[in-house]
């Protein structure tokens, strides 16, 4: 079976209107993983479409070569379906031109931050990728082999050729992304070029953003699915649900795609869209994924199916994660919380709890304590997340399955050290593992348990 690529075209697939080869690089990302090819490079497509401009995206590996392998040799095509109980559609995304390593195109990547057609670096590296220590500072040493010296390199070059700034644009789900990518940026400028750090200060911008689309990792039966549909093989296919959201702060140092034609939201404030995300849509799917796991289910729509879960998640976005946000103009907590519970129930995507279930040490804060210490002053309780935390303290005990997780060694560490009476503390109490402004009022065996769940999860 031949591969999908520039001469060998998709059956039954829409296909870009543009021409590709006629089209500059205005855009550097870092992190080129399924979710942006969903996302990012998907609303790019369709904004060229209908507008035009040099926006082909360049995309950079940090460190696996996987991507560059999916998607070189298909001359930066892949396709995207999107599965829902309505069937499937497919469209054939153009927007992608090639796909860099970190290591190995060093030079090349500092190439194209230093182009004057390069308009817009953007980053979906996950929490971890953003090198910080447990204060929310930057680790210098690890920034080191982090996308942070091949930043500075481009945008020096760009002030000594006296070209423009560009629009940094962090699309992870941190709070205050933009705020936060500046923050840390500045902070490994200070100590490398004061001139630099002036010059950055001046000419780019950082602008916040909240990205919504739920994208499982594409499996080998996935790609076969694709195969016989279409008569190619798509190693960088991916799947995901027809629904999508990306908002996006008006603070661009220039030029950028016409994405608002094709459904992206540019807006003053994305605070409330960000918090909104964050302690209800990610904060149920975290606690879907370790009591799910916890009671044998695989995928988001079996957890959600689940009586007791589903009744947990409910509480968890509307009495426990709503009251904490305040909400923008026109915008329904209630109505946003049963559309994600329609959403995580699509049966048509493998969304894999594992998979959510990485990294939770840089995720909980913002989808879970933020929401916990809000109460807390208030003098009021959360069950549903302090069932949800129990389920994570279980699963990075590390006793039943590999745990994915930068400080997976620590947190086994703090367990073996502490036990029941003192793991709570030594983890989320001040100064412990994971920083937060919630502080710790119940012992490890006072947290409640889901309904139906066995004490000896305990």
């Amino acid at each position: 079976m031949s591969r999908l690529s520039r001469g060998a075209m998709p059956q039954g697939a829409a296909r870009p209107a543009y021409d590709r080869t006629g089209k500059a690089v205005g855009i550097l990302h870092f992190g080129l993983g399924a979710f942006t090819r969903a996302h990012q490079a998907w609303y790019t497509d369709r904004a060229m479409e209908l507008d035009g401009g040099d926006w082909m995206i360049v995309g950079v590996s940090m460190r696996s070569s996987d991507v560059a392998e999916q998607l070189n040799p298909q001359d930066g095509l892949y396709m995207l379906a999107e599965r829902s109980g309505e069937g499937t559609s497919l469209r054939l995304i153009g927007s992608i031109a090639h796909v860099l390593l970190a290591g190995a195109d060093r030079a090349a990547i500092i190439d194209h931050l230093a182009a004057p057609t390069t308009h817009i670096v953007s980053f979906t590296v996950t929490e971890k990728g953003y090198c910080r220590s447990a204060d929310g500072r930057l680790d210098q040493a690890l920034a080191e082999r982090g996308f942070y010296p091949l930043l500075a390199e481009g945008l020096d070059r760009r002030r000594q050729a006296g070209l423009s700034g560009l629009t940094l644009m962090s699309c992870d789900n941190l709070a205050d992304n933009g705020h936060q990518l500046r923050a840390l940026l500045r902070q490994y400028l200070a100590t490398r070029d004061a001139g630099l750090l002036a010059w950055f200060e001046t000419h780019c911008t950082t602008p916040c953003t909240m990205v919504d689309r739920i994208v499982p990792a594409t499996t080998a039966q996935d790609r076969a699915w694709l195969e016989g549909i279409t008569g190619l093989r798509d190693e960088g296919a991916v799947v995901t649900e027809p629904f999508s959201q990306w908002v996006i702060e008006d603070a661009f140092a220039g030029p950028r795609p016409a994405w608002e034609r094709v459904g992206a939201q540019i807006v003053g404030d994305v605070t409330p869209y960000e918090t909104a995300k964050l302690r209800m849509l990610n904060g149920a799917h975290s606690a879907l994924a370790y009591l799910g796991l916890e009671r044998g289910h695989t995928f988001v729509h079996e957890a959600v199916a689940d009586p007791a879960l589903r009744a947990l998640i409910e509480r968890m976005m509307l009495a426990e994660a709503a009251p904490t946000i305040e909400a923008g103009a026109g915008q329904d907590l209630p109505a946003y919380a049963q559309a994600l519970l329609a959403r995580f129930a699509n049966r048509a995507l493998d969304h894999r709890l594992i998979q959510i279930a990485m990294d939770g040490s840089q995720k909980i804060p913002q989808r879970w304590l933020a929401t916990l210490a809000i109460h807390q002053r208030a003098g009021r309780d959360c069950p549903a997340i302090l069932t949800a935390l129990g389920a994570w303290l279980r699963h990075v005990r590390g006793d039943v399955r590999p745990v994915e997780d930068p400080r997976a060694a620590d947190l086994a560490a703090a367990w073996a050290r502490h036990g029941e009476e003192g793991v709570v503390e030594a983890i989320l109490g001040k100064g412990g593992l994971v920083p937060s402004e919630w502080r710790p009022d119940v012992t490890y065996a006072e947290l409640p348990m889901a309904q139906g769940q066995s004490a000896r999860a305990k």
